[in-house]
């Protein structure tokens, strides 16, 4: 006669981080304000998006904040039929990378568009957005 060996039963495990964005509130209160900003290194020169506090090609501290011009082109989307455990509350969305004038890639949901009607070379625009619930983001809209 063989034993099964000893099994445990796993609890889910939620984990909330608190992530210091004093550095980098401007732009957060441009979201709120309609805006779209990001950090430029006065050293180097290079453009961040997400912004920065610190530029990690020059390990400079010396940033300006550059408003983006918010009109983009798409390089790549995927749409996402099955959804990760905390997009469960959500319909099936499209996700796509644009490139913005200013070169700087973003990645955002994108609203407004067919699936079929979605291809690369797409022009878009980014959007600022506070959600029903009150959080701050950003989206692509067809232009």
């Amino acid at each position: 006669m063989t034993s099964k060996p000893p099994t445990l039963r796993s609890r889910p495990l939620n984990l909330i981080y608190e992530i210091p964005t004093g550095k980098i509130q401007r732009f957060w209160d441009g979201i709120k304000e309609g805006k779209i900003s990001t950090t430029k290194c006065n050293k180097c020169g290079k453009l961040f998006f997400p912004p920065v506090a610190d530029c990690p090609t020059c390990l400079q501290s010396d940033m300006e904040w550059v408003e983006l011009s918010t009109e983009a082109e798409i390089e790549t989307f995927t749409h996402v039929a099955i959804m990760p455990a905390t997009f469960q509350h959500y319909d099936p969305y499209t996700i796509a990378i644009g490139s913005l004038k200013e070169g700087v890639r973003v990645l955002a949901w994108l609203k407004g568009a067919k699936l079929e009607e979605v291809k690369v070379g797409m022009k878009v625009r980014l959007a600022p957005k506070i959600t029903s619930e009150g959080l701050l983001t950003y989206e692509f809209t067809p232009i």
